[in-house]
């Protein structure tokens, strides 16, 4: 439930994250006092800041909220469902930000390149996210779209979807990347046979595959510089 609830005005100045905000800039604020400003209030028991700190406790970090779903959020106590779509919203914005840097001026000219623009994005999420990276006839990344999440496999992601999106940007060729949550980027056997399968199926359609990066915590394999595509 979320009545009765402590506002930002009834909790002392020093928990005032919106005060603090203002006075020296969202830089100097801690994840929680940023987080209690989109949460805006507590409950009876406790404020903004607290509830913020005992759910940045509960996901296990800031990072760890990316993946909670609108039910794991809500099952935290003092988060109704109004609370739980603001902190997605939120996410969401910042993913949409991350991929509004993309654009002709970012070219690829080696794995190293993908990785580091993606390692940050997707090194600390908890499900394998397979991702498309879009590049014209001069490798200038011009989109990017995340095609699926959860185990990587043929029967998630599926040619056919991996170069729709490919078409619908009129992309030259793609690069595949996904994550290991595990932190080890080693490809698996189901890593090696999609890309295999996309690689033929580009060759048909005439978009050309150029690698598959898999990403791990501050390591990354390319399938291309390991002869395995």
């Amino acid at each position: 439930m979320e009545s009765h609830n402590l506002t930002l005005r009834d909790v002392p100045n020093e928990e005032r994250p919106r005060e603090r905000m203002m006075q020296v800039g969202a830089q100097a604020l801690s994840n929680a006092e940023l987080l209690a400003i989109l949460l805006r209030t507590g409950t009876y028991q406790e404020s903004a800041v607290h509830l913020a700190q005992r759910m940045l406790s509960h996901s296990g970090g800031l990072r760890s909220l990316v993946d909670m779903s609108l039910e794991q959020l809500t099952e935290i106590k003092g988060i109704g469902s109004a609370k739980g779509l603001q902190i997605q919203a939120s996410i969401e914005l910042g993913r949409r930000l991350a991929r509004s840097v993309l654009n002709d001026t970012i070219m690829v000219r080696s794995p190293k390149d993908v990785a580091d623009l993606m390692m940050e994005e997707l090194r600390y999420l908890q499900k394998e996210h397979f991702v498309c990276l879009f590049l014209n006839t001069k490798n200038h990344v011009v989109g990017q779209e995340t095609l699926s999440m959860g185990s990587l496999n043929a029967a998630i992601v599926h040619p056919r979807e991996v170069f729709r999106a490919a078409i619908k940007r009129s992309s030259a060729s793609i690069i595949c990347v996904h994550n290991h949550p595990s932190g080890d980027p080693t490809p698996s056997s189901e890593d090696i046979q999609l890309t295999q399968r996309l690689v033929e199926a580009g060759e048909i359609i005439g978009i050309d595959v150029l690698d598959h990066i898999v990403i791990g915590d501050q390591a990354f394999i390319s399938l291309k510089e390991q002869g395995l595509m």
